[in-house]
């Protein structure tokens, strides 16, 4: 059930859906019990909700002529989604396999080169797997597993700013 309730205190309109026991109004913040809230209408159809209240702001703003010329929520939602070209049927379009570039961004966002490690675990497990190591010697290790310098930098100040890692004089520790 949905339902197009008014705030007795600023006159916003929102849209509720079910019968929660309070509600809060977006714009002033005040909460009231969703009973004793005006309701202009209640309905089954999210869609016949959203148009009531469109209509009722369009009305206010005396654009209800305007308004009534548009077609409805679900009609508009329908034209475009057939209007958009999705991202897989643009790549494909533009001789780029859609497939490929869906691995490639997985790959470089979560994981280093093959090994199936995150880049941070990599940069942790240089710290454990070196005795001591410099930001120099953690990169090196990382950089022999695919991950780049400028994300070693930033994870060991990540690392250091959270308390996980300690650096002194150049060295780093793992605490």
């Amino acid at each position: 059930m949905y339902a197009v309730v008014g705030c007795s205190d600023c006159g916003a309109l929102k849209l509720v859906e079910g019968r929660p026991e309070t509600t809060e109004c977006p714009r002033c913040g005040t909460r009231r019990k969703f009973e004793k809230l005006k309701k202009f209408v209640e309905t089954d159809d999210e869609d016949h909700a959203r148009e009531v209240r469109a209509s009722m702001l369009a009305n206010r703003q005396g654009e209800g002529e305007s308004f009534a010329q548009l077609d409805s929520f679900s009609e508009m939602e329908a034209r475009v989604e057939e209007a958009v070209v999705d991202d897989e049927t643009f790549l494909e379009a533009s001789g780029i396999d859609a497939d490929e570039v869906a691995a490639a961004g997985e790959r470089a966002e979560n994981r280093t080169a093959g090994s199936g490690r995150s880049r941070k675990d990599t940069v942790l497990d240089a710290l454990r797997a070196l005795d001591r190591p410099t930001e120099d010697e953690v990169i090196a290790y990382a950089d022999e597993r695919g991950v780049p310098a400028d994300y070693v930098r930033d994870a060991l100040g990540k690392l250091v700013r959270r308390g996980e890692v300690t650096e002194s004089r150049g060295e780093y520790r793992l605490l």
